[in-house]
């Protein structure tokens, strides 16, 4: 029991790295996309990726099935699309909003992984994921909130990274890892450079200068290899709700980034709200009675 919690704890720290991971490189990719292309950004990127995760996977090529090729292939199509809707809707609203809105995938997730899996919550771990939605808000908004395209295509781009949370839990139990997340780099990255090809002119001539290395190679590395084969592993040992909790996270690390390295000020209602998101980390973590069960994801009860 205990090596059992033991294990979903280091989890729940290794995706807390992730997250942290991500808000860190976030200004680094701010910096990148001016100048450069968003697919044509994550072309180079994710190749990159691909490339060091068959590295890596050398050794495992004679495991590769049927299984883990579409997984991979499935799950990195709903990773490129959510970026893809993401890039989208932030052509039409502020990019607060878009974080915001993202940031529902919090909420998504518990209601997805019932629907899909029947799995169910505990109610602390619910209520910490509207706690954290709402420390999003306090954290993240900064413009008028309405229901027009970028919105909608904001609330796609959450929905799509909740379902990818929720089937990188069940896949990741299932098939070898590395191979999983190999296959889910190809996809994006194919799925980019179609993108850039038809919708951008320069993805062969993009401007490789400093900025733009400097931000490929870090994302490539950590906010890509590191960050999805580490959510992909840790996922084995913690729930897909706790996952999205941790992973709201990721703004805070952005934000306090930015305060010490962009300059940035964050305000008091900002701070409330980076308070509310730990402690809605914090609460996932908490058990308000003994399990009973002996399964090591001890917060989903699986109805039969």
């Amino acid at each position: 029991m205990k090596k059992v919690k033991i294990k979903e704890f280091k989890a729940d720290l290794f995706l807390l790295s992730v997250a942290i991971a991500w808000g860190v490189t976030f200004l680094m990719v701010q910096d990148a996309v001016k100048n450069v292309p968003v697919y044509s950004f994550l072309f180079y990127r994710f190749l990159i990726a691909t490339v060091l995760m068959l590295v890596i996977s050398k050794n495992r090529f004679s495991n590769i099935n049927m299984k883990n090729v579409s997984y991979g292939i499935f799950l990195g199509s709903i990773l490129f699309f959510a970026f893809a809707s993401q890039t989208f809707g932030l052509t039409h609203t502020q990019s607060s909003i878009v974080a915001f809105i993202t940031g529902f995938n919090v909420i998504f997730v518990p209601f997805l992984a019932y629907i899909l899996f029947k799995d169910v919550v505990r109610k602390n771990v619910l209520i910490a994921s509207f706690v954290a939605l709402f420390g999003l808000y306090l954290l993240t908004m900064s413009g008028t909130l309405n229901f027009k395209i970028g919105e909608f295509l904001s609330l796609i781009c959450a929905f799509l990274f909740a379902l990818h949370i929720v089937f990188t839990g069940k896949f990741s139990t299932k098939e070898d890892v590395f191979l999983i997340v190999s296959f889910q780099f190809l996809t994006v990255t194919i799925l980019s450079l179609l993108f850039s090809l038809y919708l951008e002119d320069i993805t062969f001539n993009v401007n490789f200068d400093l900025i733009f290395l400097k931000a490929v190679l870090v994302t490539s590395i950590f906010a890509t290899v590191y960050a999805f084969l580490i959510q992909t592993y840790s996922q084995q040992f913690t729930t897909p709700t706790k996952t999205a909790i941790i992973f709201t996270m990721e703004p805070l690390s952005a934000s306090f980034y930015g305060v010490f390295v962009g300059n940035e000020i964050l305000t008091s209602v900002q701070i409330i709200g980076a308070v509310l998101i730990i402690i809605a980390t914090l609460m996932s973590e908490i058990k308000l009675k003994k399990s009973t069960k002996t399964h090591y994801q001890k917060e989903i009860d699986i109805i039969s």
